[in-house]
């Protein structure tokens, strides 16, 4: 398929909720395809629409090691988190050059409209459950800086915008 470029960061589309996705149609799954070619060329473990430009409720999420096995959401929701949380460096292709430690749920339960147009609930674990919620939050206009101290993303987005213009 199509390997798409990433907003940046200062690009309001990344700060505002996306639309929820009324069906699972062809062109919708033409999106998940395309948002699966960019997170493996990224590479990533996950992506959300948002971060391309499109602003509907789709994401992918691939935390497993041997690849090929993405999860294709549109409208997913966190039922149940876990009360232990996990703390992973994050990082985003719309802030590139930086990461940081986010502190989330160590296992989610999500319900979203799978690839069939069906709605499924599942759990993930681990990095599976960091990426998940990483790309609930650019669902909801949010992104992992905005879990760290107003001081500290502000470090963060000027870094990156320094590294952008080298």
């Amino acid at each position: 398929m199509t390997v798409r470029p990433f907003l940046p960061y200062s690009d309001r589309r990344l700060h505002i909720p996306a639309d929820p996705v009324e069906a699972v149609t062809e062109t919708v799954r033409m999106i998940w395809d395309d948002m699966v070619d960019t997170m493996e060329a990224m590479p990533g473990v996950g992506l959300a629409a948002p971060q391309i430009g499109i602003m509907l409720r789709l994401a992918v999420v691939d935390a497993s090691e041997k690849r090929g096995q993405a999860v294709r959401m549109a409208n997913p929701e966190v039922l149940h988190a876990s009360v232990q949380f996990r703390s992973h460096d994050e990082a985003s292709p719309n802030l590139p050059g930086v990461f940081a430690p986010v502190s989330r749920p160590r296992a989610v339960t999500v319900r979203f409209l799978n690839e069939a147009g069906e709605v499924e609930e599942r759990d993930f674990v681990g990095l599976w459950a960091t990426s998940v919620q990483h790309q609930i939050d650019h669902l909801d206009g949010r992104m992992y800086v905005d879990h760290l101290s107003p001081l500290r993303r502000k470090m963060l987005v000027a870094k990156s915008a320094k590294l952008a213009r080298r």
